[in-house]
């Protein structure tokens, strides 16, 4: 038996007038994140947690945002993508855990919404994703709005 724990960080600054994309779903706000493509950061860090578990780099190396087709694009295209990058090399999810850093809105009416998403497109059961939120007690550019971050742990199995 293979396995591989991979961990991801993501952060995007917050700017008033955009879209807030957490986990693949729109999440009413007037602040929204700030990125080449949708700038939805758990799924980002999602991302990069399954490349480093299966030893893949990162986000950046696979999909540049030099590149203009990936510019708007919905990170949900972007993880489906990584699984298929890791499932051709034998690895499969066992579970994720992740933690969302945002002072305002509060993201837990949404977090069943995100762990439905997110199992579907992973290929696992619901109860291997966890996602919690958390503040920065409005220390910091996280705590005073202007950014927020997720991170995600990941394990792999590789058949």
């Amino acid at each position: 038996m293979n396995l591989r724990i991979g961990y991801g960080v993501d952060v995007h600054q917050l700017k008033i007038g955009l879209p807030l994309i957490i986990g693949g779903i729109k999440i009413p706000s007037e602040i929204g994140a700030l990125g080449h493509s949708d700038a939805d950061v758990l799924l980002h860090a999602i991302c990069d947690a399954l490349l480093g578990a299966a030893n893949l780099r990162d986000i950046g190396y696979h999909f540049s945002d030099k590149d203009p087709k990936y510019k708007g694009i919905d990170s949900t295209i972007l993880l489906e993508q990584v699984v298929e990058l890791i499932t051709t090399i034998n690895y499969k999810v066992i579970n994720i855990d992740c933690t969302v850093i945002l002072e305002s809105p509060k993201l837990n009416p949404h977090i069943p919404e995100m762990q439905v998403i997110i199992a579907r497109i992973l290929k696992v059961d619901i109860d291997a994703v966890s996602i919690k939120a958390s503040t920065h007690e409005k220390v910091d550019s996280f705590g005073e709005g202007r950014a927020l971050k997720a991170y995600a742990a990941c394990l792999l199995l590789k058949d």
